[in-house]
């Protein structure tokens, strides 16, 4: 049956790539540092092993034929559509270029890890030179219609261009350059709570004790440490995360895991039927940063959800908190103040490190920037938009892992994803009565299910916009956002908006 080996050819790559995937996750956790060099041959050997797969004469011929079959279930339907996609942009890619791409990003990654730990660009421009010029290559192969950056962007949000960002981003400003005005004019909130001595053993145990709360299956996942917190999959009953800890400072560790969580509950709520297939997966980029920003933001910064973990936390780290209220606490969860470091940014000041790293990455498919140029162009950047100038490249350059993972048109989908994250929200707040007192309680489970109702389980079956219009009734908009944010800073800084 032609479907059925569709599927074993689908699976068998999708195989391909999870194997990749464990790899992955071991280099950025536990591997030693001279397996390095091995470690890009084999990641490398595997992402071409799919390739050919995804690309091969007998895959083309399965795709055809099951695009005429008219009796194919809606599910299969579907799949075959979105492979059918996936194989058109695919096929522009040799097997050769996809085994260059991933052995320089192994290349690139060993040079960003070196040049984060001495703080020294000089180490990662010449690697990043060698992608940029492999990604301005990919963006040719794929060809685009009026911005070199658009065939990148379409890779993580389909139908994305610069022509459909640009004015998202300058709705933004316009909203938010007055809120944060208005905030910085008022008395500034304290954040003295997150600071004093918070062993990391502790807060590993903490922080997995929200993730189990908020309903994620550690018999599916697990938590461990790396340089830069992220979430990998390798199926919905294999979602891992990653976090970070200072033992000086309680945020690092906090806001990571339950970000990332919010990742990982995504991954274990796709359908396992479908694994490997377009409906075995996420939506898109956007959406799945709106369940990471949705359960650290929209829940995790807010009032009732400490009301519930304060006491706990409080009773782990008495000389610390003890001095301090559940309202202490939440006001300084969203403290709003200009910063370095994207990961660690208020919701508010977050969408101008977005901003930031965008604008760069139109300029360097333009041509205007090269890697040697970016150090300049990144300060240059942060004092227009923050009025701050980093002290070096560890806080600023060198501070996200992207581009050494050459995930060059990912940025924005942060931004996407904090405008659905709102919206989906706001929906569920309106569907359940009573939802942030079920927080304050501990339960989640409510929200957990109105999730995997709306948006989990549709895999790829719709876009982003479809998606978020069958959840909400409407299509992507920073409304529901900037009501949101408006309503959360009154409570934070009551003097900026009249309330004191």
């Amino acid at each position: 049956m032609p479907y059925a080996e569709y599927q074993r050819l689908t699976q068998k790559a999708a195989d391909f790539n999870n194997a990749a995937a464990v790899l992955s996750w071991d280099q950025e956790t536990y591997m030693p540092p001279k397996g390095f060099a091995l470690r890009g041959r084999q990641l490398a050997t595997l992402a071409s092993a799919a390739h050919e797969i995804l690309t091969s004469d007998r895959y083309a011929e399965l795709l055809q034929v099951l695009s005429k079959d008219k009796s194919l279930p809606e599910d299969a339907r579907i799949n075959v559509l979105r492979s059918a996609e996936d194989f058109e942009k695919a096929h522009k890619l040799s097997p050769q270029f996809v085994e260059a791409l991933s052995l320089q990003t192994t290349v690139c990654f060993e040079a960003w890890m070196q040049a984060r730990e001495t703080g020294d660009f000089a180490l990662y421009e010449a690697p990043l030179q060698k992608m940029i010029d492999l990604k301005r290559e990919q963006a040719a192969l794929y060809g685009f219609e009026n911005h070199p950056y658009d065939a990148l962007l379409d890779d993580y949000e389909k139908g994305a261009a610069v022509a459909l960002l640009d004015p998202v981003f300058i709705d933004l400003k316009a909203a938010l350059t007055p809120i944060f005005r208005k905030i910085m004019a008022a008395p500034q909130v304290a954040d003295a709570v997150f600071s004093g001595n918070f062993e990391k053993e502790k807060q590993l145990r903490f922080t997995e004790n929200i993730l189990r709360q908020m309903g994620y299956d550690f018999a599916a996942g697990r938590q461990d440490y790396s340089e830069h917190p992220f979430s990998i999959s390798f199926g919905p009953e294999d979602a891992r995360i990653t976090t970070r800890a200072d033992e000086n400072n309680l945020a690092y560790m906090l806001w990571s895991s339950v970000h990332e969580g919010g990742h990982a509950l995504y991954e274990q709520g796709l359908p396992p039927a479908q694994y490997g297939m377009p409906l075995g997966a996420a939506c898109s980029l956007s959406i799945h940063e709106s369940q990471s920003r949705l359960w650290e933001n929209c829940v995790g910064r807010g009032r009732a959800f400490w009301q519930f973990f304060y006491p706990q936390l409080q009773s782990i780290f008495p000389e610390n908190l003890d001095p301090y209220t559940p309202n202490d606490f939440f006001r300084a969860a969203n403290r709003v103040a200009p910063s370095f470091i994207r990961t660690e940014a208020d919701e508010l000041t977050y969408h101008f490190h977005v901003l930031i790293r965008y604008e760069i990455e139109k300029d360097i498919f333009s041509g205007k920037l090269q890697a040697k140029d970016l150090p300049d162009a990144w300060n240059a950047a942060y004092q227009k938009y923050l009025g701050i100038t980093p002290p070096d490249a560890k806080p600023g350059v060198l501070q996200d892992v992207h581009w050494a993972h050459g995930s060059f048109g990912y940025f924005p989908t942060y931004s996407l994803g904090s405008l659905y994250a709102a919206q989906f929200y706001e929906q569920a707040l309106k569907d359940i009565p009573g939802l942030e007192a079920q927080f304050a309680e501990g339960n989640f489970a409510a929200l957990l299910r109105w999730l995997r109702e709306n948006i989990h389980q549709y895999g790829r079956r719709l876009t982003s916009e479809e998606l978020c219009r069958r959840a909400t009734g409407s299509g992507l908009s920073s409304n529901a956002f900037i009501r949101y944010l408006e309503n959360k800073m009154a409570l934070v800084y009551p003097a900026a908006f009249g309330n004191s």
